[in-house]
């Protein structure tokens, strides 16, 4: 929480998560499938400031990316784990700023994050009925969305999962060390 309390400006970076989510351009996709921001956001902030800062801010993060497309499911749980993933590595950082190190980093972070939101929508689809009559599971039009049906999450859910896992770890030696490389003049007391 060190850099978090010397540099709070620092923290409000993770308001342009969503902004840049919502407005990534057409020719940053790949197959459809923009890169994963809060990845690309929550690495070097673990990385460059520890467990417990990075935990309040996925959080955080996790509230804000929920506030935009409210549904059954939430980014918070696969955020939560990848701050207590990352948290630690802390303290060997010299060598997680490698870019390859950091591409796997990624590559692994989206492919959870991205799990843990199957996992979910998959929970939601098994779940008893409510009542006599009820049908099983969540409300059909909110399964409706491509991507998240049963037969999508077979089908559509496994390319959109490699699209994205694939671009955001392509873009993450980059994304990651500028930001790694920003917070690191932000914090004088940079111990890396």
């Amino acid at each position: 929480m060190d850099l978090l309390q010397r540099q709070p400006l620092l923290a409000t970076s993770l308001v342009l998560v969503p902004l840049v989510s919502l407005a990534t351009p057409s020719w940053l996709t790949l197959a459809g499938a923009p890169p994963c921001w809060p990845v690309l956001w929550l690495l070097p902030w673990a990385l460059a400031d520890g467990r417990r800062s990075a935990l309040l801010l996925a959080l955080v993060l996790g509230l804000l990316l929920d506030a935009q497309h409210p549904g059954l499911v939430s980014l918070i749980p696969g955020l939560v784990l990848l701050a207590r993933w990352w948290g630690p590595l802390r303290a060997r950082r010299p060598a997680i700023e490698r870019p390859l190190s950091l591409g796997l980093l990624a590559l692994g972070g989206t492919a959870l994050l991205n799990l843990t939101l199957m996992v979910q929508w998959l929970a939601w689809g098994w779940r008893p009925p409510l009542a006599d009559g009820d049908r099983p599971g969540p409300d059909p039009a909110l399964l409706a969305r491509a991507g998240w049906t049963w037969q999508d999450l077979t089908t559509v859910g496994p390319h959109l999962l490699l699209a994205q896992t694939l671009l955001t770890a392509l873009l993450a030696p980059l994304v990651c060390s500028l930001l790694l490389l920003l917070w690191k003049r932000a914090d004088p007391d940079w111990r890396g």
